[in-house]
């Protein structure tokens, strides 16, 4: 069946709360309105509301009760509304969300997902056009996701939300209705912490994930014109990330890029950058590229085009590296 990501993480989540009576949903407006982008909609009429919470509008108090559900044997999934939202809750995740299993030595798991949509392309405010997901990835104990497609979407938040470890599910607002492809009906998981080759190349190695890859296999498309055949990598889970894939796309190509819509300095790509260069030093005929939004708070909607990543600057830094 086609769906939107929309529709597909909906469906997840109501499979998921049907087949885990311990599943509890909560957040803001998640309940009656269904979600501020409607992810939620209609659980609240099918599972009711001790399952389907509304909470007040603090982000701390949603993450904090959160733990203790886990704690107490639930498994929460949790809505921020938007990443930039995050911050306030951001203390909660650091000192207990991902710490409560190594705290107790293993007597007591936060196994819960933090939900939330990211990123700019849809003329947003800045608070509401955040990419900050390497705060995440820099805490020992998180598991950090970004699905890219629909199905995509559902296999992904499936596997999260039956993972026994803390996940931070980031949500790529700019593809929630941007298009529809065939999603499996029956529940299945895409386990975590495996990437993906969604496009075969020779040339040049290319990873991105969530948003960057719809931008990124334009890309391709426009380079493989000019004889560039690109390998494009969907990361799925950023941390910790599969760096199998990815050297093993590298070594075969030869050069690699890599493209995040958060701001360069300190991003995931230079993780990714220090790997390749620890382990795949020898296969490299051109230093690592990253191509990323620049080192700013994101603009107001007028100026964003300047700022987003699309595919006319991955081409570019395909073309750069392809010139060594």
């Amino acid at each position: 069946m086609k769906m939107t990501m929309v529709q597909a993480l909906n469906q997840a989540l109501a499979q998921e709360m049907a087949r885990d009576p311990r599943i509890v949903v909560l957040g803001e407006d998640v309940g009656r309105d269904g979600g501020v982008f409607r992810v939620t909609e209609g659980l609240i009429e099918r599972f009711g509301e001790r399952r389907v919470i509304d909470t007040p509008l603090a982000e701390s108090g949603i993450v904090g009760v959160s733990v203790g559900m886990a704690a107490l044997g639930l498994k929460p999934v949790a809505e921020i509304q938007f990443m930039g939202f995050i911050y306030p809750a951001f203390n909660q995740i650091l000192s207990h969300v991902a710490r409560l299993r190594n705290r107790t030595r293993g007597r007591f798991t936060a196994s819960l997902v933090i939900r939330t949509p990211y990123g700019a392309g849809v003329r947003a405010l800045e608070h509401h056009s955040e990419s900050t997901e390497a705060f995440f990835c820099h805490i020992p104990g998180l598991i950090v996701v970004v699905p890219s497609s629909p199905a995509e979407a559902k296999g992904l938040l499936a596997a999260a939300i039956r993972s026994e470890d803390p996940v931070i599910f980031l949500e790529p607002t700019r593809l929630y209705r941007a298009g529809k492809e065939d999603v499996p009906e029956d529940p299945f998981e895409i386990p975590l912490r495996r990437a993906r080759v969604v496009r075969e190349g020779t040339d040049l190695t290319v990873v991105g994930w969530g948003a960057m890859i719809p931008s990124i296999l334009k890309a391709a498309e426009d380079a493989a014109s000019s004889g560039v055949s690109v390998e494009a990598v969907d990361l799925r889970t950023l941390t910790p990330f599969d760096e199998e894939t990815i050297l093993a796309s590298v070594g075969k190509t030869g050069r690699a890029v890599i493209v995040h819509e958060a701001p360069k300095n300190a991003g995931i790509g230079a993780e990714i950058a220090a790997v390749i260069a620890e382990k795949a030093l020898l296969s490299l005929e051109a230093p690592v590229l990253r191509v990323a939004a620049p080192d700013i708070t994101p603009p107001l909607p007028k100026t964003e085009d300047y700022y987003y990543v699309g595919p006319e600057k991955i081409l570019r830094g395909i073309r750069r590296t392809m010139e060594f």
